[in-house]
């Protein structure tokens, strides 16, 4: 008798850590749905720029570990993500990048994104010198179209 309720115990448990497995793979993907980076139209989107030329400088590594991750944390909740680009080539393959990377930001308020970097200011621009000698173009931009295209490439 005691056999048997041994069994049926191990039983169980063995369903039990499958249900509680299962779940917990089931939260994971729901959760991840909820955070794909994908611009609304009316958000706002930050571009900083870094132009090239003779003499720049500019620490990728540390932009990308350090200084955007930095921002985006003074950013909060009004940051829905961000991105970086590394600049690979010009218009032709000859013509050199006209900027070395380019960061990006996408916010649902301007006027909450504009009131963070001013009370952060000499954060941010203490932190820049640590990665680059250029001095960023910023634009901020209002999204007002988004079309995807609906063909998939082979």
């Amino acid at each position: 008798m005691k056999y048997l309720k041994l069994i049926d115990l191990m039983i169980k448990i063995k369903f039990f850590s499958l249900l509680f497995a299962l779940v917990g793979l089931i939260s994971c993907k729901s959760s991840q749905l909820n955070h794909t980076p994908t611009p609304e139209i009316g958000m706002f989107k930050v571009a900083i720029l870094y132009p090239n030329g003779a003499g720049k400088t500019f620490d990728l590594d540390y932009y990308e570990k350090t200084h955007m991750p930095l921002v985006a944390g003074l950013l909060g909740k009004n940051l829905k993500f961000y991105e970086i680009d590394k600049g690979v080539a010009g218009r032709t393959p000859n013509d050199e990048v006209p900027f070395v990377a380019i960061g990006y930001f996408y916010c649902y308020d301007v006027a909450e994104y504009n009131k963070a970097i001013a009370q952060n200011r000499d954060a941010i621009i203490n932190d820049i010198k640590k990665y680059t000698n250029i001095q960023p173009v910023i634009q901020i931009s209002e999204i007002k179209q988004l079309k995807y295209n609906k063909i998939t490439p082979n």
